[in-house]
């Protein structure tokens, strides 16, 4: 595997990450979707350091908020901050910034409680678990790297339980009351439609290029426009056009298969943009004449900001999962899998049978067969893994917050969506904006409602 950073260094990536409350639930395959996570602390959960007298800042309906409290927050932003490369705001400001933070949530933790909202020990362990998975640590080595980091794990359990509890709340305060209506999508697309600004189009382009010099005659220019054409010709009847590129075009990218990727169309010369915007995604465009010479011009795909892609690239994946245990350390199915994957690429062993027989996850008895997945589908950590893949490659073994995984990928393809699954993306894209609203609303409400005193400011 790559090497390990040090969890410090990390800065405990994985609690940005989110962690999943169904953490070592059933081993089932759809396990790997990331269908419930909790955006979790961002930044490290650091506990005060060297103490100063303490005192109260802020009383919420008579619970107080404390300087140190305000301190230990503020030292997390900051890292986070600084990690983002982000230009600090001066500390006084940021402090009281971070001071109506602890303020709000202090009032929605008192409206858990009254809602009678607990975190319990199991849901706290997975929770614990799954960071410990994300840092590629057991248990045990995680809460030795947090001593060593001059951290406190009691107050880290205690961050980490507070903001599933605020997850829980808002859930059912917020998520639950949400609704998205098929006028809404209908809006929402239109909205998106009637945005003519090039910086909120996206395209992505395959090219050739068959260069005209500028000496040229009119016969030589002539035959490079017919050369053009055949190009064209044969791209229009089917011919792979990564191939076409590679035969026909003198643009550098040609070697390539003629592929810019996705960019926004203020980015690409005007002659592109005005050529294939109108065109459905596999039409050719061209020849097209610029100073350079002639193009042919394929349009892969085109996006409007704020809205899906209308082609998407899936994945058909295997994979072996061991999770870790009492009787199995990380350590120890990373170096079983390590086993199995040379056992295989040495041709002793056969991926689908090893598969069948030791993967903990409802896949094994399909040999470890993911199906077809979409972006998105998979959690982070695995999909990264997955997508760094060419068809036919095995991974080294991965570790995600489900456990251990090695990863083949069999096949990709390009598929194109059905309105109903594009309607489908925009419904989820659209209930997570009304959600966001409804919350800072929510939020606002149950912030006007409580009972908040200010005693000192914050001495950071």
């Amino acid at each position: 595997m790559t090497e390990r950073r040090s969890l410090a260094s990390r800065r405990w990536t994985a609690l940005a990450l989110g962690v999943c409350l169904a953490c070592g639930g059933a081993a089932q395959a759809q396990s790997l979707r990331p269908s419930s996570q909790l955006n979790l602390l961002r930044g490290a959960p650091v506990a005060p350091g060297p103490r100063t007298v303490d005192y109260i800042v802020a009383l919420v309906n008579s619970e107080p908020v404390t300087n140190n409290e305000v301190r230990a927050r503020l030292l997390r932003v900051e890292q986070q901050l600084t990690q983002q490369g982000a230009a600090l705001p001066p500390r006084d400001q940021l402090a009281r910034q971070v001071m109506e933070q602890l303020v709000n949530e202090r009032a929605q933790l008192q409206q858990a409680s009254e809602q009678g909202l607990r975190v319990d020990e199991p849901t706290l362990a997975r929770a614990e678990q799954s960071i410990a998975s994300q840092n590629q640590l057991s248990v045990d080595e995680f809460r030795r790297r947090v001593a060593a980091d001059g951290m406190d794990i009691n107050f880290l359990r205690n961050e980490l339980r507070n903001q599933i509890l605020l997850q829980q709340l808002r859930e059912r305060e917020v998520d639950a009351r949400v609704r998205v209506t098929e006028n809404d999508i209908d809006d929402f697309v239109r909205e998106q439609k009637s945005n003519t600004d090039l910086g909120s189009l996206e395209l992505n382009l395959s090219h050739i290029l068959v260069r005209v010099p500028e000496s040229a005659t009119p016969e030589q220019i002539k035959a490079l426009e017919a050369r053009a054409q055949r190009a064209a010709d044969r791209a229009r009847k089917g011919d792979d056009f990564g191939e076409l590129a590679r035969e026909y075009s003198d643009a550098p990218e040609g070697a390539q298969g003629g592929q810019f990727g996705m960019r926004p169309a203020d980015r690409l010369p005007e002659i592109f943009v005005t050529a294939t915007r109108d065109l459905r995604a596999g039409e050719i465009a061209g020849p097209v004449r610029s100073p350079a010479g002639f193009h042919v011009l394929k349009l892969v795909e085109k996006r409007q900001a704020g809205l899906p892609d209308v082609s998407v690239t899936q994945t058909r994946a295997r994979h072996i999962l061991l999770r870790p245990g009492p009787q199995l350390s990380q350590n120890d199915a990373v170096t079983r899998l390590t086993q199995y994957r040379e056992q295989i690429a040495s041709g002793k062993a056969n991926f689908e049978a090893l598969a069948r027989e030791h993967s903990q996850d409802g896949s094994a008895s399909a040999g470890g067969d993911l199906g077809w997945a979409s972006p998105g589908q998979f959690v982070p950590e695995f999909e990264e893994a997955m997508n760094g893949l060419r068809p036919g490659a095995m991974s080294l073994p991965v570790v995600s917050r489900f456990g251990v995984h090695l990863i083949r990928v069999d096949e990709r393809r390009q598929m194109t969506l059905s309105d109903r699954e594009q309607r489908e993306i925009v419904r989820g894209l659209v209930r997570e904006k009304k959600a966001a609203d409804a919350l800072e609303t929510w939020a606002q409400d149950l912030r006007s409602r409580a009972y908040v005193e200010y005693r000192e400011a914050p001495q950071p």
